[in-house]
This record gives structure tokens, sequence and C-alpha cells, in this order.
């Protein structure tokens, strides 16, 4: 699996996704098996880039790479500015948002909201392919099957993309009407990926080994991007590698790695975040974690509550070691609840 000249370890890919993947979410992610993982969305409005918020999401210290960084915006000219800013901040691969259904987003005609306007969608694609052209930095592309039921243009658009030089194409499942709603149909995306000769990437609702390999083979894409299912479930990625080398489960993980791995991304949260900051957004982490778990529920109540780094970290940690005494290995799955949460969400504040 190739994205330009960079060369990837497997084609199972971790989703952007605003308020989770940050750079510690993705570092865990590839830790785990993730080939790859773009970066939650970098707005491309200039006055927002000096934010802490957006900084934070500019910070690729110590990231393996290739370092792909998504961007969103409407205007072309500061589509490019924004893929260049990213670029001179260690970005290695430019992906363009246009899959984003959240209406926060679409109300600015940001996300999936440019699938309506195919000439505008297409301005912005040349902009950013001309500026990281230069840098040698392939662009790639985030889409939905379209707007709507009625007007699903993803393999117009994708071919358009594909000759305006996108080295990549992911397209989620759904139309942006739907948005996390019902299932995820799998005949478009099969369809972008016959009229391309670039990598296709599916994504949507793939929640399991079986799943991922029934996506791959009927709609014949290079990879498969994963987001809601990794959250909580950070292994899922490499259960999924296992499942298709061998055709085999790997067993779940012990307790006692799940509570190693979650203490450590933690710490690397809050040097991120700070201990304000930190405490607070690591809750959602958490509370993915022990969601489905014997005293999850009376656990992220008691965890809510708490407001520095080492308590929260004191009570994490007796609360798997409390878990292991009763039972060795986790779960097959533990993130079966967050079927409405947003998957590649975009937030254009700061």
């Amino acid at each position: 699996m190739n994205i330009g000249s960079f060369e990837l370890p497997n084609a199972l890919f971790a989703a952007p996704m605003a308020g989770v993947t940050d750079r510690p979410f993705r570092q865990l992610c590839k830790a785990l098996g993730a080939g790859y993982a773009v970066s939650e969305m970098v707005t491309s409005r200039k006055d927002l880039w000096n934010s802490l918020k957006t900084s934070r999401r500019a910070n690729h210290e110590g990231e393996a790479g290739p370092i792909a960084v998504q961007i969103a915006g409407t205007d072309a000219p500061m589509m490019a500015e924004a893929a260049a800013y990213n670029i001179d901040r260690g970005a290695q691969i430019i992906d363009i948002n246009m899959g984003c259904p959240a209406k926060k987003v679409c109300n600015k005609w940001a996300g999936s909201a440019l699938m309506q306007d195919e000439t505008l969608a297409l301005q912005i694609v040349e902009a950013v392919v001309a500026a990281c052209a230069s840098h040698n930095v392939p662009v790639t592309l985030k889409m939905r099957t379209g707007w709507c039921q009625s007007h699903k243009n993803a393999v117009v658009l994708a071919r358009a993309a594909e000759s305006a030089g996108v080295q990549m194409v992911t397209v989620h499942g759904r139309t942006r009407e739907q948005g996390y709603g019902g299932a995820a149909e799998y005949d478009t995306i099969a369809a972008v990926k016959a009229a391309l000769r670039v990598p296709v990437v599916a994504n949507g609702d793939i929640n399991s080994p079986e799943k991922a390999r029934d996506v791959l083979a009927y709609t014949r894409a290079d990879a498969v991007m994963i987001g809601r299912a990794a959250q909580g479930r950070p292994w899922i990625f490499r259960e999924i590698g296992h499942f298709l080398a061998t055709g085999t489960h790997l067993a779940p993980p012990l307790v006692a790695e799940v509570k190693r791995l979650l203490l450590e991304h933690l710490q690397d949260h809050y040097a991120l975040y700070g201990e304000y900051t930190g405490v607070r957004s690591a809750r959602k982490h958490i509370g993915w974690y022990v969601k489905t778990l014997p005293g999850g529920e009376a656990f992220r109540t008691r965890m809510n509550a708490l407001e520095d780094c080492a308590a929260q970290v004191r009570a994490v940690a007796d609360y798997f070691d409390e878990l292991g005494v009763h039972m060795d290995r986790m779960p097959a799955a533990v993130a079966d609840a967050l079927k409405d949460q947003d998957e590649d969400h975009m937030e254009l504040t700061a």
C-alpha cells in the first residue's frame, strides 16, 4: 500500500476524528497495528492558526511518519495556504476534508457540503495539489457517497480529483443526509474503486475482523479506515491484521496490558494538553474503555468528578487492578456503545 512515495506497513487506517485522533491517540493506534493515521482537522482559517486548539492539532513531535494532516475549508487559496502551513510544521501528506456531515461545518459549506458544488470542490483540490507539488507532498481526499440519496456523485468527484492529482481517495459509505444513521453501503465505494487507478479506502461501520475482510472483498478497496470501533478498543487494528493474515482470531488483550496501554496513553495525553484540559479531555477515552466492563458505569461517574491528573491515574489503576482480580482478559468487544458518535466530525472553531 503506497501513498505517493510513502510505503505503508499495512492497509489498516485510523480515521480523523475531531477531539479524538490527536497525536497521543494516533501514536497508540500505530503501536497497536494501524499502518496509517490521519490527524484531526486543522482549519484553513488563518486567524485561528495561533489558537491553542490548532497549535495542538499541528503538533507532531515524536510522531512516526508518514504524518498526514486533514484540512477543511471553502476557499481554494485559503486551503492552499493551509496546506503549506501544515507542511512547514511537519505534514508529509495533506488530506482534504469533503466528508464531514456536521451542521456547523456544512452550514459554512465546508466538509461534505462541498459535494453539492462540484466546481468549487475541484477548485480546492487543484489549489491544494498545486501548493503541495513543489514540496513533493501527496494530496488525498476523504468524501462521502454524495449529499443525499438522489444525488450520489462520489464517482464523478473522485474521477475529477484523480485527474487533478489526488493520490488516494477515502469514501465513507453514507451520504451527508444520512449522517451516521442506518448502515453504511459499499456499492458506491466499489464503483469508485472500479473507476480509479489511485488507491481507494473503504470507511464506515467496519467494527470487526470479519467486517474488514468482507468489505475489502466486496469493494476491492485497497485499505479500510476505522473510526468509532477504535475508541476504547485501539487494539482492533492488530486483531484485524492478524485475522486477515491467518484467518484466525487473536486472543483479546490481558487486563494488565490494557491497564498499561491506557496509563501510558494518559501520560502522553497530559503532556500535550496540560493538567486542566488534559484531565477533562481524557475522560472520554477512559469512558470508552470501561463502557461495557463490569462496574464501568459507576466507575465513570466517580472518575468524571476527579479534577487532577494524579487522582485520575490512581483511579484508573485501581479500577483495572480490581478488574484483573475477577477476569484475566478483556471481553472480545468492549466498545459497542457509541453508535451515534461522529466518526469524522470536524470542528471549525478553535
